[in-house]
């Protein structure tokens, strides 16, 4: 699969359906219903996954993938506009997230009903406590022993990313929670936790990296999660009565597709794969995925990662092969080499730092894995959108994503039809905007 320069022929269009740059990215205000249930900060946006909706030409009788789900942004758009959506998603929180986001078979009034009754409960037992979370910010009685997580657990999470006393009221909710759990309305209560927990409640800050910021001393918990169970029935009220084709999310590697969805099944892709950066995504949901139960040990967010394309130091382990798919192509060899030597001329000697050139090989063959495994899950004719950015995390070195994708897809049979500018963003190290893309390409054949 070795590539000449000329191999492939990059038209860097600037899309006719971006927005102005700096809101391109952003969650529209008419977008909010079910979106807004509980996305990354960085998500795409409805809209983009909407326009290639419309310039793909998809129809009802179309059915489209989004390998690298994460919270469901493509798959809530294409069921709303009638069209039938596959999901793959390796991280449980999201999974768990965009399949909630897409369940509209709910009882809104008895969701909202049975949430008051929840919340009334657990005011009750804090006022016990000597709590009152509608007046917070007082004093936490003297023999008051809040409760904790165990020690094992509480180094999964990010140090004070959560305060004492919120904490002490989420396992309180948490436990009344448990009265409803084999309940349908079960699913959207706890997500409803899961957005009021990272928004509202945390001490989360996202700059693009998730840190701690501004520690809050104390919230209103169960007023926090009341308000976003009220946004879900709001949304889902919208919906009562009216029919919509179903969307099928899937748990898993997005390198091994081809053991989860039928073949020549597949109409588009639309998608955002992670970035070949220092960025662990697991640590974007640790929280929740932690509170709620998502993620119990270190063995089992090892687990997790290993179902990840490998884009981060910290998700790199002894036996990962996956370079051996990009052996043959000298850009991404010679970008590996590049980090390397400026590591060494830098003299950035950490385990972590050691690994950014191996980490940089290990993404583009685990990208390449899972555009291979793709091909036989494309209907002739499909279509597929990759939204990915330039990234220079690792010593400043440019990596062209948009463009090193492009060329191993043509290697692997697929047709580059063009490359569109979707924004550009600011590199904090750099201070140079880079581009952000989306790669357009066409499956025309049989596998």
């Amino acid at each position: 699969m070795k590539l000449s320069e000329s191999a492939v022929a990059l038209n860097l269009n600037t899309s006719a359906k971006t927005r102005k740059n700096g809101n391109a990215n952003k969650l529209a205000s008419e977008d909010r219903a079910f979106h807004d249930w509980y996305r990354f900060v960085l998500s795409f946006p409805p809209h983009l996954a909407r326009d290639y909706i419309k310039d793909f030409g998809l129809t009802k009788n179309s059915v489209v993938l989004d390998p690298f789900c994460g919270t469901g942004t493509t798959l809530v758009e294409a069921r709303l506009l009638g069209l039938k959506s596959v999901g793959l998603e390796a991280n449980s929180f999201a999974h768990f997230a965009a399949s909630t986001k897409l369940d509209w078979d709910v009882d809104a009034d008895q969701l909202l009903a049975k949430s008051r009754d929840i919340a009334h409960t657990a005011l009750e037992m804090l006022k016990l406590q000597g709590l009152d979370d509608a007046k917070p910010f007082g004093e936490k009685p003297k023999k008051l022993k809040l409760r904790t997580l165990d020690d094992d657990t509480e180094k999964l999470i990010l140090s004070n990313s959560i305060s004492p006393l919120p904490l002490h009221k989420i396992l309180v909710l948490l436990d009344c929670l448990k009265e409803i759990e084999k309940e349908k309305i079960y699913n959207h209560a706890l997500l409803a936790l899961g957005n009021a927990l990272v928004y509202k409640i945390s001490n989360l800050h996202f700059g693009p990296e998730v840190g701690v910021r501004n520690p809050k001393a104390d919230v209103y918990v169960i007023g926090c999660w009341l308000e976003e169970v009220e946004k879900i029935a709001s949304d889902l009220k919208t919906v009562e009565g009216k029919e919509f084709p179903q969307s099928q999310i899937y748990l898993g590697d997005s390198r091994e597709i081809a053991s989860f969805i039928s073949p020549e099944s597949i109409d588009a892709v639309i998608t955002s794969p992670p970035y070949p950066n220092e960025k662990d995504y697991t640590r974007t949901t640790r929280l929740e995925s932690v509170l709620l139960g998502f993620v119990n040990s270190k063995e089992e967010l090892r687990a997790l990662k290993k179902t990840l394309v490998r884009s981060n130091t910290r998700g790199v382990y002894k036996a990962d092969d996956d370079d051996k798919w990009i052996q043959d192509y000298p850009e991404i060899q010679k970008i590996a080499d590049e980090i390397e030597e400026r590591r060494i001329a830098l003299e950035k000697d950490s385990g972590f730092e050691r690994l950014y050139a191996r980490v940089t090989k290990l993404y583009f063959g685990g990208m390449a894995r899972h555009l291979a495994d793709l091909r036989q899950l494309l209907r002739p004719g499909a279509q597929l959108a990759y939204v990915v950015g330039d990234q220079a995390s690792y010593l400043r070195v440019m990596i062209r994503t948009g463009e090193l994708l492009a060329k191993i897809a043509v290697a692997l049979g697929y047709e580059h039809v063009r490359t569109d500018l979707f924004r550009t963003r600011l590199a904090t190290a750099t201070k140079e905007q880079l581009r952000e893309e989306v790669v357009i390409l066409r499956w025309n054949k049989k596998e």
